[in-house]
């Protein structure tokens, strides 16, 4: 098992585990409430054990909604269960919101039509300190874990609880100001009851409105717009990445799903591409650490391209290879010449239409260029098998270290080999030039290199050097 599945199974029983004491609690505390109302005649302790009641309630979905949410993903939930916290968490807030209006009815009732005086003060009073105790434990409880595995049920739950106590701390105010009344005959004192009761369901109302939008929004797929704005700014900053074209984010219970589609120039290689997607992704997790994040990628026009990049760009969207790339300027007008492999065995005719069109294309998306020279070469469909000379051609040997003496900037040319397939002569050797060339002087060096052994020794088929750096050679 990964750390990551360790972690995930011990979330998962912590969350379990939290959840099933906090339905036994509000169970227990649900219970005294009831009973320490009826026997005291209290509206202020009756509401906050029907407020308890809820919370037995919703203790019972958070428990049930844990436990589904953390089966993994299968055919029919791609997305995997987490949504089922989120239910959990809407179905809370709709008890929350009808208890409080059933209390303000009653509270409003109780205060046009005043009944039966309060009796047996002290149970209640114990009662509710004890539930002050027991909400702010659990509730501690709660948000610890909550904030631990990321659990929006938890959440609400711990939220809910929290609030618990300060209903708590106004049903005592309630009881204390009547049995002011009671005890100094104060007979207005008499309304302090249904009024606490008042309070009560009107902060349950205001906090239930607020965690409803959430979870509406959650079942929504809404998407906080700074999260969204600091996932775009993350993964933009990425070297390579032209643009975030579009960013979705959902969540599912604790889990997050991100979606993106990234602009990358479109002469990046294939390994090149995959780079930059784990480069985002990781952009993505500073932002959303435990995100299940997909990329896609779509090629574009990089603002700095050049002619040269765009044209290989035409060539890399036809899956061909070009090579010895040049463009001459003539009187204002732009010429490219280029070398285009083709499979050997592919008839003339289709070749030319494949060029023709290939041109067409390039000057379509090139309109500086005026024309375009192609030169087709055949690319070998087969993997060559040369034969080694038995010996080295000691003439081509000379003739080659005769060449290189010639020109001032080549040090020394080495690993020479002279190859044969069939009736053809092929070359290669290594030359070595300064460090601080550029690799226009080099390629100037190099093709009159090649150029003068040619004229010397006009047999020889292809010849191929390899350029290397003084310092190179010196290791």
């Amino acid at each position: 098992m990964t750390s990551v599945e360790q972690n995930v199974s011990t979330f998962s029983a912590e969350k379990r585990r939290v959840a099933l004491y906090s339905m036994l609690a509000a169970a227990a505390m649900t219970i005294l409430k009831l009973v320490a109302g009826l026997l005291s005649h209290s509206l202020g302790v009756l509401s906050d054990a029907a407020h308890s009641g809820l919370d037995l309630v919703g203790a019972g979905l958070t428990f049930f909604s844990v436990q589904m949410s953390d089966k993994p993903a299968d055919e029919d939930h791609t997305y995997g269960h987490g949504k089922y916290e989120n239910i959990s968490s809407f179905c809370e807030v709709i008890l929350m919101a009808g208890s409080s209006v059933w209390i303000i009815y009653e509270a409003i009732r109780r205060i046009v039509h005043p009944g039966k005086g309060l009796e047996n003060l002290a149970l209640p009073v114990a009662v509710v300190l004890c539930s002050i105790g027991v909400d702010y434990w659990r509730s501690r409880q709660l948000h610890k874990v909550a904030e631990r595995t990321g659990s929006p049920a938890l959440a609400t739950d711990a939220f809910h609880f929290s609030s618990d106590i300060w209903s708590s701390v106004a049903v005592l105010g309630g009881l204390g100001a009547s049995w002011a009344g009671i005890h100094f005959g104060i007979g207005w004192l008499r309304f302090a009851d249904p009024l606490a009761a008042l309070v009560i369901s009107l902060m349950i109302l205001r906090l239930t409105l607020m965690l409803g939008r959430e979870a509406v929004n959650v079942l929504l797929d809404e998407t906080p717009v700074e999260t969204q704005r600091r996932l775009i700014e993350e993964v933009t900053q990425v070297p390579g990445v032209l643009s975030v074209e579009q960013a979705r984010v959902r969540q599912a219970g604790a889990n997050y799903f991100a979606d993106l589609t990234v602009a990358l120039p479109r002469r990046y290689t294939f390994e090149h591409t995959e780079d930059l997607v784990d480069a985002a992704k990781e952009a993505v997790h500073r932002v959303l650490p435990q995100a299940d994040v997909v990329i896609h990628t779509v090629p574009r026009q990089a603002k700095a391209e050049s002619i040269f990049d765009r044209v290989r760009a035409v060539a890399a969207r036809h899956n061909v290879s070009v090579h010895e790339l040049s463009v001459r300027s003539h009187m204002g007008r732009l010429r490219v010449e280029q070398h285009l492999e083709l499979d050997e065995t592919l008839p003339l005719l289709k070749a030319h239409d494949f060029v023709t069109a290939m041109e067409a294309e390039i000057l379509h998306e090139v309109p500086e260029i005026d024309s375009v020279l192609t030169h087709i070469e055949s690319e070998p469909a087969t993997i060559e098998q040369p034969e080694e000379l038995d010996l080295v051609d000691r003439q081509i040997e000379q003739a080659i270290r005769r060449t290189a003496a010639r020109i001032p900037e080549i040090a020394d040319v080495h690993e020479i080999q002279v190859r044969r397939l069939g009736e053809h002569i092929f070359v290669a050797c290594h030359c070595t030039l300064p460090d601080e060339m550029t690799m226009q002087r080099v390629h100037e060096i190099i093709t009159e290199f090649e150029d003068r052994f040619r004229k010397e020794c006009p047999e020889i088929d292809r010849v191929t050097i390899h350029p290397e750096p003084a310092t190179d050679n010196l290791r």
